[in-house]
């Protein structure tokens, strides 16, 4: 009997992979069999200690660097993807796009925020996944996955993410919109939605004294590691996750009930 849950056979493009969830992603798809496309923006050593972790693991990976701050480089995006692909595998077709990369935004409150920081939180959260999807769909194979990490600062109020909540949320009403215009094909479209993780943008959950103040409004009692939410998002790539399409996924512990 086939393992639903394995990828073998399957190749996934995750962003924002060198470090952070996009890095614990990277790892757990190609525990599973995936290949992986391990993008980045500028930190090629780390990315390249994910691709050489891969490889000591028996999996496939490679690199490919992109600016998705820059409106150029999301526009060349698939070309040079096309390119790489086409070397590597012979083909320029793909089965899971996991859309990770963001920034934060500084914690800022409205009155705090200036346009030209207004546009790029956008820019990076919200446009480029946008057309990033907009370029994948004819490339996506049939049955394939589309994950957008989102946020639960979606769900609870947090004044001081006042351009990157909205620009996640404008992610989640794309991912409803999609999972029902291509249902057809058999590709699903989900949002995973991380609480207080211990990753680079979230300096209270990395330090031990404050991550235990923000664990006491967890119902888990304690904050997010990568790989909590690398374990979602490979559910949802797998064929496990097949009949879930259409959904944001809160993967917090139950943070602010």
């Amino acid at each position: 009997m086939t393992d639903p849950s394995s990828l073998a056979g399957r190749l996934a493009v995750v962003t924002g992979a060198s470090r952070g969830i996009g890095r614990a992603i990277a790892l757990q798809l190609a525990a599973a069999g995936a290949a992986v496309v391990v993008h980045y923006r500028r930190a090629e050593a780390e990315a390249r200690a994910v691709i050489d972790a891969i490889g000591a693991q028996g999996g496939i990976a490679l690199g490919f660097a992109a600016d998705l701050q820059d409106r150029g480089a999301v526009r060349d995006f698939y070309p040079r993807l096309d390119a790489e692909l086409q070397d590597r595998f012979g083909d320029t077709g793909f089965d899971i796009l996991v859309n990770n990369a963001g920034i934060g935004g500084g914690r800022l409150r409205i009155g705090e925020v200036s346009e030209a920081a207004f546009d790029q939180v956008l820019d990076v959260n919200l446009r480029a996944p946008f057309f990033l999807i907009q370029g994948a769909i004819p490339r996506l194979r049939a049955h394939g996955r589309i994950i957008n990490i989102s946020s639960m600062g979606t769900r609870a109020a947090f004044p001081e993410m006042a351009s990157y909540a909205p620009a996640k949320a404008g992610l989640e009403a794309l991912t409803r919109l999609l999972a029902v215009e291509l249902g057809p094909r058999g590709i699903t479209v989900n949002a995973v939605l991380p609480g207080a993780t211990a990753t680079d943008m979230n300096a209270a959950a990395r330090d031990p004294a404050r991550s235990r103040v923000v664990a006491q409004g967890i119902a888990l009692g304690r904050v997010g590691q990568p790989e909590d939410i690398a374990g979602v998002v490979a559910f949802l790539a797998s064929g496990q996750g097949r009949w879930v399409t259409g959904q944001s996924i809160e993967a917090s512990g139950g943070q602010r009930l």
